[in-house]
This record gives structure tokens, C-alpha cells and sequence, in this order.
């Protein structure tokens, strides 16, 4: 704080001796302690009501970050993601199952129309480097291309099957010991 040496106090202590008078130093030093002592205590008081103040302002702080993360905590919610995602399948194989359903009533498949005569097949020629080429391609008519309708009822009912409880099937006894002594 000061930096005064130890020469200087003896100075200042010399010059006070002189000035004062022997008899008065000593109430002079004692006066000059107590007010020493009271601005150390007030310098004191001060650091700690700053540093209280301090902690105070980072227990806010900290409080505040303290009560942020318990929101965000308490409103995270780590399923909510395959929450939706398992509604969604459920949603798309339920209209996936409806549709077809409704769109294609169970019925039996309906025939295709007789074909006509088939044309002469195909017959391969030679050219002259020796790879056989098609020289006719047959034509097949476009009644015979088109798809059957699609029946989805045994597609339905192997889901509904695959989604059902299943129960317990009973177990078969355990074989009986052989208790006769004869191994074999």
C-alpha cells in the first residue's frame, strides 16, 4: 500500500517525539491505532458487502441459467420424434390398407380374353459376320398386356393377422424318466 522504509518511520517517529513530547506519544499512538483500525474495518465492511454483492449478482445468474435448463428439460420430450414417426406409419399402412380395400371390392379374378393365334415365332438369321439377328418379332396384342386387377383382401388379412395378439400355444409335456434302470 505505502511504501514507506523503515528509515522513514524512524524519521517520522523522531520529528513526533520532538513535536509531541515524550508524555503525549503515547495517547497520540494509541488514537492514531483505534482510527486505524476503524478504516481498516469500514475498507473491510465495504469488500464484503461488494463481494457479497457479487455473489449475489452470479447467484442470479446462475439461478436464471439454472431455471432456463429446467424449462427446456421439462419441455424436451425425447419420444415425441418416434412418436410421430410410429403415428405416421400407422396413419400410411391404415390408408394403405383402406383404400385398396374400398377402391377393389373381394370378388374373383376375371378371366383374360382369349388370345389370338400366335404369329410365327421368331426365327433367327444369320448375317454375314456370323451373329444371329431376329427377323420377326411376334406382336402380342395389348388385351393380353394389360394387368389383371389387384385384390388386396389376402394382402389385408395378413396384416391384420400379423398385428393381432398372439396367444400362447401350449407347451408338450416333458418325457418321463426312464426310472426302470435299463438305459437304452
Amino acid at each position: 500500500m505505502f511504501d514507506i522504509s523503515w528509515t522513514e518511520f524512524l524519521l517520522i517517529g523522531v520529528v513526533a517525539l520532538i513535536f509531541i513530547g515524550p508524555k503525549e506519544l503515547p495517547a497520540v499512538l494509541r488514537t492514531l491505532g483505534q482510527w486505524t483500525r476503524r478504516i481498516r474495518s469500514m475498507a473491510a465492511e465495504f469488500q464484503n458487502q461488494f463481494q457479497e454483492a457479487m455473489r449475489e449478482a452470479e447467484l442470479a445468474d446462475l439461478k436464471k441459467q439454472v431455471d432456463d435448463i429446467a424449462h427446456d428439460i421439462k419441455s424436451y420430450d425425447p419420444l415425441k420424434d418416434v412418436r410421430a414417426d410410429v403415428e405416421a406409419a400407422g396413419k400410411d399402412i391404415k390408408s394403405s390398407l383402406e383404400k385398396p380395400l374400398s377402391l377393389t371390392p373381394a370378388r374373383e379374378p376375371t378371366p383374360a380374353p382369349p388370345l389370338e393365334a400366335p404369329a410365327a415365332p421368331a426365327v433367327p438369321a444369320e448375317t454375314g459376320d456370323g451373329v444371329p439377328t431376329a427377323i420377326e418379332q411376334s406382336a402380342a396384342p395389348a388385351s393380353a398386356l394389360a394387368p389383371d386387377p389387384v385384390d388386396y383382401s389376402r394382402e389385408a388379412a395378413a396384416v391384420a393377422a400379423a398385428i393381432a395378439p398372439v396367444a400362447p400355444e401350449p407347451s408338450e409335456p416333458a418325457p418321463k424318466p426312464d426310472t426302470t434302470g435299463h438305459g437304452g
